[in-house]
């Protein structure tokens, strides 16, 4: 199935800006509706090869990305393989020189520690050349700095950056903040998220609230 060029690029003209979702061949890689992607640099097109970094189909680690996302230029995203475990005396990726060293090919994975998916929840908005490694959740309606590594998770509408990364601010009271995880704006269809653009622009929580 050829999808249309439109719903690659939702911008005429601009062929640095996609919606990711329909550029996704990788079974372990999911991506919600409306979630961009900008890049300056190289084809956006090319997001699996040169931002999601170290994703072998031996781990079966997944890359989660929620609706509403926005994904700066650079960012990358670092799976399992990237890692070399520290369970052993030696960080030398012994295992994965199996034919050297004698060992066992089904003990390859043996050569890094797994520490799990990558989850980033809705309107999560990721800075220019951020860093997210395995294991790393980071809530809805968060924000990464720029250049940011973040080495663990980001709790929903919380500001991070730094290397490794650390929380700076929530970005609204708590009580917005739980009403926003209530509502869920969006997962609403598309007719109803215009209706409403708006008090979302605007912060009008009551109105979404009214519109539920």
């Amino acid at each position: 199935m050829t999808i249309p060029v439109k719903q690659i690029y939702p911008r005429t003209g601009d062929k640095e800006t996609i919606y990711l979702k329909h550029v996704i061949t990788n079974p372990n890689i999911t991506v919600g509706d409306f979630t961009m992607y900008n890049d300056f640099v190289n084809d956006p097109a090319l997001f699996e090869k040169n931002n999601v970094l170290y994703h072998y189909p031996i781990n079966h680690d997944k890359l989660r990305i929620g609706k509403f996302c926005s994904i700066a230029c650079g960012a990358k995203f670092l799976f399992n393989s990237a890692n070399h475990t520290l369970s052993s005396l030696s960080t030398y990726p012994f295992p994965l020189f199996f034919e050297e060293w004698g060992l066992e090919k089904k003990d390859v994975t043996k050569a890094w520690d797994h520490k799990g998916d990558i989850i980033i929840g809705n309107d999560v908005w990721i800075g220019y050349e951020a860093v997210i490694l395995a294991g790393v959740t980071i809530g809805d309606g968060a924000i990464i700095g720029t250049r940011a590594v973040v080495t663990k998770d980001v709790p929903p509408y919380t500001i991070a950056g730094g290397v490794p990364a650390k929380p700076i601010k929530r970005r609204f009271p708590e009580e917005i903040i739980s009403a926003l995880l209530e509502i869920q704006w969006w997962n609403w269809s598309e007719e109803r998220i215009a209706r409403n653009i708006g008090a979302i622009q605007s912060g009008n929580i009551e109105q979404l609230k009214q519109s539920m």
